[in-house]
């Protein structure tokens, strides 16, 4: 889901200008090392959970609001991992972005991960099975 004020600032500057904006990405590791990946679409490639940060949220709070939003699963901040820079992406929509990448290392805070659906994408623990692998092109 495009944040209300990045879609505002699309329609002030159009698709072809380059935003910058802050992104949160969550690496949840549950007790037995297994790692929650998300996948956007059907046959796209499984990610870890990500978003954008919201103006003036703070980017732990981001992180944890967007795990939930996109999976389901309530995670604990422990730290932050990485900070990075995306290489610029033009989104399927033809928006032209590039991002400042917040690595959060993240724990559920209930039981362990699991496969289920949550806001209709699809989530899973562990590396995706073979034929979900090949379905997004990732072969091995």
């Amino acid at each position: 889901m495009i944040p209300e004020y990045v879609s505002a600032l699309r329609r002030a500057v159009g698709p072809d200008h380059l935003l910058w904006l802050s992104g949160v990405v969550a690496v949840v590791r549950d007790g037995n090392g297994q790692v929650l990946l998300q996948r956007r679409s059907a046959g796209g490639p499984w990610t870890p959970p990500s978003g954008i940060v919201e103006p003036g949220e703070e980017p732990a709070a981001a992180v944890v609001r967007e795990v939930a939003e996109e999976t389901g699963v309530r995670v604990l901040v422990e730290r932050l991992a990485q900070v990075g820079t995306s290489p610029q992406v033009r989104h399927g929509n033809g928006d032209l972005a590039q991002y400042l990448e917040l690595v959060f290392a993240c724990r559920p805070t209930g039981p362990g991960l699991r496969r289920r659906v949550g806001g209709g994408r699809l989530v899973r623990a562990g590396r995706p099975a073979a034929d979900e692998r090949a379905d997004a092109g990732d072969g091995g």
